[in-house]
């Protein structure tokens, strides 16, 4: 998915030229970008752009190019564009691929600029460790709910995890199909935690692969935006909740979640401000 990617894009594509040996397609799910930088990549051999008629959302726009291609590619990357690959990086999650024939979803470790890994495999944001984690996540970092949720401190090993973040993520085709797709309701955020629990629950396993390496800048389209995208990410943990958890007697709970989020959205954009 691309939204005005900036610089990015050309180091996102150069480096995907040296992550794998076979011949890739790629397609630029464009969100209505202004800054002209898709529409020059696309003139690259192998890169087709396919606007999506607005910024309909990360997920959204996934499905979009995902459905652009014939049902021929039994294989499908979804990543953000301010990415750089690690030489043969797409290689190595592909052959994780044979040794895990019942996984849907393979996800590398991402590296931040500043060489620190990323928590990328985590495990789901029960209702226990989703509040937790919101609520102490700011004032005590290494408080046990956000330990249990990002799974910071287990070593990087070949695993399967709960959900793997969307940054970066290698698809079976026909998990990705089976599951729908991304849910188009999650503008941003949270819909790879979505994803990756549909895929467990349809018996498809999400594998994370850390001898496959990527970095990730991070936030060069939603850094535009701040105040949108931090009100996106609150939305989205309510709607994810309140998926979850169902029925008459939840309703209270969900009630004080909602006033929760709120409030944190307040203080998140006091802080920010």
């Amino acid at each position: 998915m691309t939204y005005s990617p900036g610089e990015t894009l050309e180091r996102f594509l150069d480096t995907l030229a040296k992550a794998s040996t076979r011949p890739l397609s790629v397609i630029l799910a464009d969100n209505g970008s202004t800054d002209g930088v898709p529409q020059r990549a696309a003139k690259r051999d192998g890169v087709r752009l396919l606007p999506t008629g607005g910024n309909i959302g990360y997920g959204a726009a996934a499905n979009v190019g995902v459905d652009a291609l014939p049902d021929s590619y039994g294989w499908v990357v979804v990543a953000n564009p301010d990415l750089e690959w690690e030489p043969g990086a797409l290689d190595v999650l592909l052959e994780a691929a044979d040794r895990w024939p019942k996984a849907g979803a393979f996800g590398p470790l991402i590296k931040e600029p500043d060489g620190s890994t990323y928590p990328s495999a985590r495990r789901l944001p029960s209702l226990g460790r989703g509040i937790g984690h919101a609520a102490f996540g700011w004032i005590w970092p290494g408080n046990p709910w956000s330990r249990a949720y990002r799974q910071e401190t287990v070593e990087p090993a070949e695993r399967a995890a709960d959900w793997l973040s969307g940054s970066c993520l290698l698809l079976r085709r026909e998990a990705f199909d089976r599951v729908g797709g991304f849910d188009p309701r999650y503008f941003m955020y949270f819909e790879d935690v979505d994803l990756g629990d549909r895929l467990g629950q349809a018996g498809w396993q999400n594998v994370y692969v850390p001898s496959a390496e990527v970095m990730h800048l991070h936030g060069h389209s939603t850094a535009k935006d701040p105040s949108r995208m931090l009100s996106a990410h609150h939305d989205s943990a309510y709607r994810y909740l309140a998926d979850r958890y169902r029925g008459f007697g939840w309703k209270p709970v969900l009630a004080l979640i909602r006033l929760g989020l709120a409030l944190r959205l307040k203080l998140a954009s006091f802080r920010g401000a």
